[in-house]
C-alpha cells in the first residue's frame, strides 16, 4: 500500500521534494493534496504536478482523510504554528529544517506529537543520504579510531533572499544553513551534548547573523568546530580527526555524493531525475521519504536516525548561540 502524501506549501522546496518523490516507485509513494494560502497557487502547483485535490488553508489539509503523512515546506518562521495544526488533526509530520526557531517551540511540537500519538521528524535530509550512513558505519566499526576533532563549514552570499536577511521571516545563518553544521557534529558525536557552546561572529545590519565560528567543547578533549556565512563564500567541507584516521567530506556537506576515508574516496551516486529543480542533489530528498515511509510502516513515531531528541538538541545549541548574540526571533 502507498505512502499518500500531503504537500504544505507550493515553495521550491516543495517542488524539489515532489520531484524527489518521481525517483521513488507509485505503488510506493503518491502524493494526494497540496496546501497553500493562496488557493490560485496552489491549483496551479498541482496542475504541475499532477496532484489531485487542492487546498487554499493548511487546516483542510489537516482534515483531509486520504493523507497518511504532510510535508511541510513553508518558512521556518511559521513551522510551530502550521506543524500543530496537523498534529492535532492526528496527521504525521516531516518538517523542512529548522522545525522551529527555538528549542522551546520544538519541546512544544514534540509533546503535540506524543499527546496525539502521531510520527514526527524534522527533515535533515543530509542524515539519510548513503554518504552520511557510510559516515556512521564508520564510526561505528572504530574505523579512525576515537574521534578527537569536527570541523565544519559552508557558507555564500544570500543576504539578497529575504528569509535569510529579515529576522522576521526567520533571516540569519543559524537557522538557515548553519543548523546543518550542528547536526553534522551531533551525529558525529552521537547526539551527545557539549560541555559549552562558544560563538563568535559578526551581525548583519537587519539584526541577524550573518558570519560565525561555534565551538562545541566535549569531555575527553573533543571538540567541534563549525562556520558558516550569508555573506561570504565557504568550502561546504567537513573533516571528522580520529585518533587513527580521517573522513573527509569534499563537498555539499548538507547533502554529499562522496566521502574520503584516509586518502581513499567512496562515491554515492544520486538517483537521476529529467525534471528541473531548484537546490543541488535534489533527488537526493528521496532518500528522507522512503526513511519516513519505512517508519511509518513499523508504527514509529519517530525516527531512530534523526531522532526528536536530536531536533530538541539542535535547537538548544542554537538557541545559545543567539543568546550570545542577543538575538530573538519574534
Amino acid at each position: 500500500m502507498a505512502t499518500r502524501w500531503g504537500i504544505c506549501s507550493a515553495g521550491k522546496i516543495s517542488n524539489d521534494f515532489l520531484v524527489a518523490l518521481d525517483t521513488l516507485p507509485i505503488q510506493e509513494h503518491q502524493v494526494m493534496a497540496i496546501a497553500a494560502r493562496d488557493m490560485e497557487k496552489a491549483k496551479n502547483f498541482a496542475e504541475t504536478h499532477n496532484i489531485p485535490k487542492a487546498y487554499g488553508s493548511y487546516e483542510d489539509l489537516a482534515k483531509d482523510p486520504d493523507i497518511d503523512v504532510v510535508y511541510v515546506g513553508a518558512l521556518h518562521i511559521v513551522h510551530r504554528d502550521i506543524v500543530l495544526i496537523f498534529l492535532q488533526n492526528g496527521k504525521n509530520v516531516l518538517c523542512e529544517k529548522p522545525m522551529a526557531v527555538n528549542a522551546a517551540q520544538v519541546r512544544e511540537l514534540v509533546a503535540a506529537a506524543r499527546k496525539n500519538n502521531v510520527f514526527l521528524m524534522e527533515a535533515f535530509w543530509s542524515r539519510f543520504f548513503p554518504a552520511y550512513e557510510e559516515i556512521r558505519d564508520l564510526l561505528t566499526q572504530n574505523a579512525i579510531g576515537d574521534v578527537k576533532f569536527v570541523r565544519a563549514e559552508t557558507g555564500r552570499p544570500l543576504t539578497h533572499v529575504p528569509r535569510v536577511a529579515v529576522k522576521e521571516l526567520g533571516g540569519g545563518a543559524t537557522l538557515n544553513i548553519g543548523c546543518y553544521l550542528v547536526q553534522f557534529a551531533l551525529m558525529v558525536f552521537n547526539g551527545e551534548k557539549p560541555e559549552s557552546v562558544t560563538a563568535k561572529g559578526f551581525l548583519h545590519e537587519t539584526g541577524v547573523i550573518e558570519t560565525v565560528s561555534i565551538i562545541l567543547q566535549y569531555p575527553n578533549k573533543r571538540q567541534a568546530t563549525l562556520s558558516c556565512s550569508v555573506i561570504a563564500g565557504l568550502t561546504d567541507q567537513a573533516v571528522i580527526s580520529g585518533s587513527k584516521g580521517i573522513i573527509q567530506v569534499p563537498s555539499h556537506i548538507w547533502c554529499p555524493t562522496s566521502i574520503i576515508v584516509n586518502g581513499t574516496e567512496r562515491t554515492f551516486p544520486l538517483p537521476p531525475s529529467s525534471k528541473p529543480h531548484h537546490y543541488p542533489n535534489a533527488t537526493g530528498l528521496s532518500y528522507e521519504a522512503e526513511h519516513v515511509r519505512q517508519c511509518l510502516l513499523k508504527g514509529l513515531k519517530e525516527s531512530p536516525i534523526m531522532s526528536l531528541a536530536d531536533s530538541e538538541m539542535v535547537a538548544s545549541i542554537m538557541d545559545e548561540v543567539h543568546k550570545q548574540f542577543g538575538v530573538t526571533y519574534p
